[in-house]
């Protein structure tokens, strides 16, 4: 390990300086990029354009349920829901972290939304006629899911950054992000509906590799407030019912009108209800007198719905569904018993919310669930047709076959790690700056570095202008003096 202390130690900078990069700056500096940014590129497509009567009738479409928003809407709704109250209060765990959790996740999710639909829009929707980056219901859905790998790596380092390392962390995680994605799914042209690959390896153990660049030996200061409380525990199960439920919608968001949306919820669906039943086996096994850990309930239950993301849309199979589902319940919450207390302690990575057994592990067993589901699929079970349509035989790959497709989904997983691992160590390097205004390792996983945080409730005064309270001690002021009286 002496090596890997050099190699940080080389990213290290002198703590003596007074420079302190604000959080007002950096966003009100940000906005306004954007709306240069938006106003030079930015444009509705031609589904949300006034222009879409014409386009109606030069195309004999009859009807406006036929615009791509009646199809996407409702998934839209479904994801959105999933990135802002799903993640955030998954990340209210911590019990004097609460306010950063929710708060936190709220403000990188709506600045990298943002830099995300430009970044993918570069890639994957500029009309070069006239340069433009043409946005709908679709592009929205794509960008929810490109912030999605950035919170998903603000769960390592939960509690130990500040907000402006969260910018720094999500700038550089949506810019790799979308460089990833067009690799994958453009150049490789491997197909990951549910981004276990694009979306939850990358995001893990981009988290993870950052988390390891900003290992801190003396976090022990902070152990105090490194846990849960009951209600914090139960905000938290809030995100994850969210999230459960929701997350059919979100490896099905983006597939094909028709058949394959509809085979990627049934095939999550099933691999939810599996994760559920075997994370409550285990870890009743495994716990003292049988009884249930709150933190595998909260997170390992999960693991089915991001296994199941690459082979989403494939044929799968209900009861293949169930097989996923079955064992990540068993990797993800054996990897909190016994992974990550291994990784903190022998590979130095600090990860708060575990998302090395969520995210980053279930993502892999699913980008290994996909080459395989690929690399045995044959037109006797597809049809032909169907084999077109689901693995995007035409154009340049129409002479494809499965047993390729299999290959090129597992080098796409390669790519995803490359970009999760480097990009990682980079940005890392870049959040040890001391200009960034990060908490001291006895501040951490706490809300008052950050946020103006109410007194405890038994301890703080009555306001002077709440008229309901200063009204009923006045009444009981009364009422004792009347009781006084002869």
């Amino acid at each position: 390990m002496g090596c890997v202390q050099s190699f940080r130690d080389l990213c290290d900078h002198p703590k003596n300086t007074n420079i302190r990069i604000s959080l007002p700056a950096v966003c009100i500096v940000w906005q306004t990029a954007m709306i240069i940014l938006f106003g030079i590129f930015i444009r509705y497509n031609e589904e949300s354009d006034p222009h879409w009567a014409e386009h109606k009738k030069a195309n004999n479409i009859s009807s406006d349920i036929e615009n791509d928003f009646y199809y996407r809407y409702p998934s839209f709704q479904d994801v959105h829901v999933m990135i802002f109250v799903g993640f955030g209060f998954l990340m209210t765990f911590l019990k004097r972290y609460s306010f950063g959790g929710v708060g936190f996740n709220f403000l990188i999710a709506a600045f990298g939304l943002q830099w995300a639909l430009l970044m993918q829009g570069w890639f994957h929707s500029l009309d070069y006629t006239d340069g433009k980056i043409k946005i709908g219901i679709e592009n929205l859905i794509n960008a929810d899911f490109c912030v999605a790998g950035c919170l998903i790596a603000y769960g390592a380092v939960l509690g130990k950054v500040s907000p402006v390392q969260l910018m720094v962390l999500t700038l550089f995680g949506i810019t790799l992000f979308a460089v990833e994605e067009y690799i994958i799914l453009n150049l490789i042209h491997a197909r990951d509906a549910g981004g276990s690959m694009v979306i939850h390896t990358f995001g893990g153990y981009y988290g993870l590799s950052i988390s390891w660049m900003l290992y801190r030996p003396n976090l022990n200061h902070s152990k105090r407030l490194q846990g849960s409380v009951y209600h914090s525990d139960v905000f938290a199960m809030i995100g994850t019912l969210f999230l459960w439920m929701f997350w059919p919608s979100f490896n099905s968001a983006i597939t094909g009108h028709g058949d394959g949306q509809h085979r990627a919820v049934i095939n999550t669906y099933l691999a939810l209800a599996s994760t559920v039943l075997t994370t409550v086996t285990i870890s009743s096994l495994t716990q003292k007198h049988g009884k249930l850990d709150m933190v595998h309930i909260q997170n390992s239950t999960l693991a089915g719905g991001v296994a199941v993301g690459t082979a989403a849309e494939f044929m799968l199979m209900p009861y293949g569904s169930l097989i996923v589902g079955f064992c990540c319940g068993i990797i993800s919450t054996l990897g909190y018993i016994h992974l990550s207390p291994f990784m903190e302690k022998h590979l130095k990575i600090q990860d708060t919310c575990g998302i090395h057994n969520l995210h980053a592990m279930p993502g892999v067993v699913g980008g290994i669930v996909g080459a395989i589901t690929a690399a045995a699929a044959t037109e006797s079970v597809y049809g032909h047709e169907g084999l077109i349509e689901t693995f995007g035989f035409k154009d340049g790959f129409k002479h494809r076959t499965p047993a390729v497709q299999g290959g090129h989904q597992a080098a796409a997983l390669c790519v995803a790690l490359c970009f999760a691992v480097g990009g990682g160590i980079i940005v890392g390097c870049i959040l040890r700056l001391p200009i960034w205004g990060d908490p001291a390792d006895d501040n951490c996983f706490d809300d008052e570095v950050y946020w103006e945080v109410p007194e405890d409730e038994e301890d703080a005064p009555v306001p002077p202008y709440n008229n309901h309270m200063r009204n009923k001690n006045v009444a009981e002021s009364d009422f004792s003096m009347e009781r006084s009286r002869p």
